[in-house]
């Protein structure tokens, strides 16, 4: 698939994103010890909601994550024209999810998988430091 990604449009990169994306979660909340269905899906939220990622998305424009090569897809996944309305989130918030997941498309369909783990395990360690501060307050 690597040659073509370049010419894949942002919701279709976004679409696999998204399910590249919360392979890694559900991965993580399974080792975590976590297998009622409920408690998963809850859980689960917390890592892939739209707010969410736009919340990842900002940090890692902050400290740098991104290469200019994914800030790039990040911005055609951002700007792409959808037809579908966000559910729980403001139009912005969902747009900007939408990019993020259409890194996370782009990266898999580019078979970059040691980078897309890296930056999977670093939006899961982000979400659960901010869990961790979150409690302690």
């Amino acid at each position: 698939m690597n040659e073509n990604v370049a010419d894949l449009n942002g919701i279709a990169l976004a679409y696999m994103g998204d399910a590249a994306y919360e392979v890694f979660v559900r991965a993580h909340l399974l080792r975590n010890g976590l297998t009622k269905p409920n408690k998963l899906h809850h859980r689960a939220t917390h890592f892939v909601s739209a707010k969410a990622q736009a919340w990842l998305i900002e940090q890692m424009q902050e400290t740098k994550q991104l290469t200019t090569e994914e800030l790039e897809f990040f911005k055609r996944g951002r700007n792409a024209k959808s037809h579908t309305t966000a559910k729980n989130t403001d139009v912005m918030t969902y747009r900007i999810s939408t990019g993020f997941e259409a890194v996370f498309g782009y990266l898999y369909l580019s078979g970059q998988t040691q980078r897309l783990q890296e930056l999977a395990e670093w939006c899961i360690e982000q979400v659960e430091r901010k869990q961790n501060e979150t409690k302690i307050k």
